[in-house]
């Protein structure tokens, strides 16, 4: 079992040369998912007390939301949520960084979505910042949500 709690059994969709492949969360994957985000929110947005982030929160918005994962092998290896009407970026977490599948989640969230799409990320966030910008995308606009600075960017 890996640190997201998954086995890895029976994986549809996963590269036997052991390449990741991206493509839609199966509904048995989204409890996986749901640890990942948890997990990196945590970890990542210090500035935020831990008990904010709640794996029912995730799964509250997939429901609405499309979900796609980046598996290597038997590893969810990351995830990002799409949410199509507004061709909005509403989640991209990974479990490990530098190895460019944050850029593989966001290029194939980018083609699912028309070329087009929108994301807010919080202010405190640089390296996520950099990251979009990298990315081609630009900051449009700028606000707080529950005392919480953020910023849209848009690409597209």
């Amino acid at each position: 079992m890996d640190d997201a709690g998954l086995d890895g059994a029976g994986q549809e969709g996963a590269d036997p040369n052991g390449r990741i492949v991206v493509r839609r969360a199966r509904p048995d994957e989204l409890e996986t998912c749901a640890r990942i985000y948890v997990r990196v929110l945590t970890d990542t947005f210090t500035w935020i007390p831990p008990e904010r982030h709640r794996e029912a929160d995730f799964l509250a918005a997939a429901r609405e939301e499309e979900i796609y994962v980046a598996v290597e092998g038997p590893r969810l290896m990351g995830m990002a949520a799409l949410y199509r009407p507004q061709r909005f970026l509403h989640s991209l977490y990974v479990t490990e960084r530098g190895r460019g599948i944050g850029k593989l989640l966001l290029d194939h969230v980018i083609d699912q979505a028309g070329g087009v799409l929108s994301l807010k990320c919080q202010a405190a966030n640089t390296a996520a910042q950099a990251f979009y910008l990298r990315e081609g995308f630009r900051c449009t606009e700028a606000g707080e949500d529950g005392g919480v600075a953020w910023l849209r960017f848009v690409r597209g």
